[in-house]
Order: C-alpha cells, then sequence, then structure tokens
C-alpha cells in the first residue's frame, strides 16, 4: 500500500537524521486515515512524521455549473508537539498535500448554463478538470493531546487548521461535433470564464480544518 511505504519512509529518515523512534500512532480524520512516527528532542518537545491519505465522492457547485468528483486526499506531515502542561500540547510544522479533486460538470435538464450562457447538452463534447491547494507545502498550527511517543497503549487528538492556500482550478471543455468553430470558441471561451468562478466558489477551503483521533503504541 501507498502509505505503508510513506511509513517506512519516514521510518527512514528519522533513522538517518540519527533520531530513533519512540512511538507509532494510527488515526482517522478529516486528513484521512494514516499514522504517524513519532520521537522526543527534548524533555517536553517532541517530533513526528505522519501520512495520511483517503478517496471518496463529492460534489462541487459555482453560480451555474453543479459538478460531480471525486476527491483524492494525500497528506505527508512533519510536525513538533510542545507538551508544557502534562498531556495537553501545542502542535506546528509542514504538511505536503497532494489532495486533489477531480469534477466534471453535469447539466441542468438538457442544458449547460456556462459563464450565463447556455447550451444544449447534446452540443456539448463534456466538460471537466481538477482542482488542488494553492500550497503543496503548507503550514500547519493546531493544539491537541496525548503525544505519539508517550509510554504505553494511549490515545490522541489533535485540532488545527492546515494553511493550504486558495484552490487552484483547471477546467477543459470539449465542443460537440454539432458545434460551429464560432460557437466552439465561445464555448472555450465561456469555460474559461467558469473556471475562475469555480476558483471563487471554493477559495473558502484555502484553510483546511484537521480533526483526528488515534491510538498510540510508545516503546
Amino acid at each position: 500500500m501507498k502509505a505503508a511505504r510513506i511509513i517506512a519512509l519516514a521510518t527512514a529518515l528519522a533513522a538517518s537524521s540519527g533520531a530513533s523512534a519512540q512511538g507509532v500512532g494510527l488515526r482517522v480524520g478529516t486528513t484521512g486515515v494514516g499514522g504517524d512516527i513519532g520521537w522526543w528532542i527534548a524533555p517536553t518537545l517532541g517530533a513526528r512524521i505522519g501520512y495520511s491519505a483517503l478517496d471518496f465522492s463529492s460534489s462541487a457547485s459555482s453560480s451555474d455549473v453543479h459538478y460531480q468528483g471525486s476527491v483524492r486526499l494525500s497528506n505527508l506531515s512533519g510536525l513538533l508537539d510542545w507538551s508544557p502542561a502534562g498531556p495537553f500540547r501545542l502542535t506546528a510544522g509542514l504538511v505536503g498535500t497532494n489532495n486533489k479533486l477531480d469534477v466534471s460538470a453535469t447539466p441542468t435538464g438538457s442544458i449547460y448554463t456556462i459563464n450565463g450562457a447556455t447550451y444544449q447538452a447534446s452540443n456539448v463534447g463534456g466538460i471537466a478538470g481538477m482542482v488542488q491547494p494553492g500550497n503543496r507545502i503548507a503550514p500547519y498550527l493546531g493544539i491537541g493531546y496525548g503525544n505519539v511517543a508517550g509510554a504505553g497503549v494511549n490515545f490522541y487528538f489533535d485540532l488545527g487548521v492546515i494553511f493550504q492556500g486558495s484552490p487552484k482550478a483547471t477546467l477543459t471543455g470539449t465542443c460537440g461535433a454539432a458545434m460551429s468553430p464560432a460557437q466552439c470558441a465561445q464555448f472555450q471561451s465561456d469555460v474559461a470564464a467558469e473556471r475562475y468562478s469555480l476558483e471563487r466558489s471554493l477559495d473558502r477551503y484555502k484553510y483546511y480544518p484537521v480533526g483526528q483521533i488515534g491510538i498510540t503504541v510508545g516503546f
């Protein structure tokens, strides 16, 4: 599995950096299903490397168009956990985001409305694209309870935000065989304008909420 390969890579990175892994965690939450490898670097300061992933179906809408799509979450994180008061902690670090939303437009009845213009669905070959975060490497800030490197079997949770930036979209429209060259050119222009509309409708996702809970095993 891809997650297993990433965790194996994280273990190798920890070993090569001279850090001794002192615990592992398995977790589930808004970034997907994944795990962490953690170790102490100071009495109240821990470090961890983690990976999470998940695929699921979703939908999105702009002012004119409804989209069906599939979400693929893939996040590789490097975090520092500061625990000045027992198991409660502050967390900061970086998340490598390879999240994406593959979308395809769906017509309303027998028509598409693109940038305010209407097109017969039978004359349109298709409209599809992809949405990704603006930042492929994004800062993370959060709070939590429990440390991956803690001794024994425990639980841990995280609440925070990934500052992934305003999403960027690509969108491609395919002209149907019945379209004239002039109609096709106008259609392509409207699809280009629709791309900006889709980005604006998803701008609220530039702050990705993180909520996750898991179990740790400390060595």
